[in-house]
Parts: C-alpha cells; sequence; structure tokens
C-alpha cells in the first residue's frame, strides 16, 4: 500500500463526509464541504504525479484512481439535486453511465485485464471537477452574502439554473461520449471478458 493508493483510499472517505458537512444548511458547514472537496481533488491530482514520478504505478491504481474519481463527483452532483441546484435526470445519467463503466472494469480486473481510463475520459473528470466547483463556490457566495444584504441578481435571479442547466448538460453529454468510446475502444476485451 504505497502513498499514491493511500491517497486514493482518501478521495473515497472523503466523499460522504463532503456530503455530510454540504448537506447542512450552514454557511460554515458549506465552507468546510468546500475544503473538503478542494482537498479531495488534490489528493487526485497529487497520487498520479506520484504514481508517475516514482514508478510506483499498481493494478490496484490504476483500477481504483478512476473509482475514486467517480464516486468523489457523483456524491457531489447527488447533493446538488437534494438542494435542488441541477436537474436529477442528468445526474441520473452521469451516475448510471460512471458506475456502468465501472462494473465493467470491475469483471475486466476480475478476469486478470486492466482497463486505463483514456485521455477522453480524464477531461471528461476534469470538466466535472469544474463544474463542481463553479457550483460550489456559488453556493458558498449565496450562503455568505444573502445574509449580508448583498442581493446581487446573479444570487437572485432563477437564470442561473438555467446556466448550470447548460454545464451539467454539456458534462453529461461528454460523460455518455466518453462511456461510448470506452465500449467501442474496448469491445474485443469485454466480449473475451464476458463470455
Amino acid at each position: 500500500m504505497n502513498l499514491p493508493n493511500k491517497l486514493t483510499i482518501t478521495r473515497i472517505i472523503l466523499a460522504p463526509i463532503f456530503m455530510i458537512f454540504f448537506l447542512v444548511d450552514n454557511v460554515y458547514s458549506r465552507y468546510f464541504s468546500t475544503f473538503i472537496f478542494i482537498v479531495a481533488a488534490l489528493t487526485d491530482l497529487y497520487d498520479g504525479y506520484l504514481a508517475r514520478k516514482t514508478g510506483v504505478i499498481t493494478g490496484f491504481g490504476k483500477f481504483m484512481d478512476p473509482l475514486a474519481d467517480k464516486i468523489l463527483t457523483s456524491t457531489a452532483f447527488i447533493s446538488f439535486v437534494a438542494l435542488g441546484y441541477v436537474r436529477a435526470w442528468m445526474i441520473l445519467i452521469i451516475v448510471v453511465r460512471e458506475f456502468l463503466v465501472t462494473g465493467l472494469r470491475s469483471i475486466a480486473a476480475y478476469k486478470g485485464v486492466v482497463i486505463l481510463p483514456s485521455i477522453l475520459a480524464q477531461w471528461k473528470t476534469a470538466c466535472q471537477m469544474t463544474v463542481i466547483a463553479i457550483i460550489l463556490i456559488y453556493i458558498n457566495l449565496e450562503a455568505t452574502l444573502l445574509p449580508l444584504g448583498y442581493n446581487w441578481s446573479i444570487l437572485t435571479t432563477d437564470s442561473i439554473y438555467e446556466v448550470f442547466d447548460a454545464m451539467v448538460f454539456f458534462t453529461m453529454l461528454m460523460t455518455v461520449g466518453t462511456g461510448i468510446d470506452y465500449l467501442i475502444k474496448n469491445a474485443f476485451l469485454l466480449k473475451g471478458v464476458l463470455k
């Protein structure tokens, strides 16, 4: 159990902690949840960097690192749905795709085949993290400034939800697209694995 793998496990543990604090209707709890998300996202960058720098790349890391990303992003998106910031059907499609692909990769790993995430899938994860970060910033601004009387139009207009819808819709399309790309590129492997 090397350091990159420990960071991956840490990210999985931090995901539900983020969700618990985020769903508490308290500005300080939201700040803390945002801090947890940032720390978790940084472990994603750092564990990959460490693994490449030290040459310690394991089968466990190849499988668990993308799974940890999926758990973290799915937890954040589901939290946003719970508070009404994004549409449930878009998030449902994202989450189903994420865990369908993870399920297939799990079967492959069980059969001794490790399927690495593609460059497109890595961009997809970066896109998801960016959208989550933007929505978190907005929620924190809203929780901080509205009680202080700063009724900025961006904080009080419903058009911001249309922006969120557009961002999440684009992310959903990218997520589905990378899922299709994954299935096409690994069809020959999956056929053998699913026999």
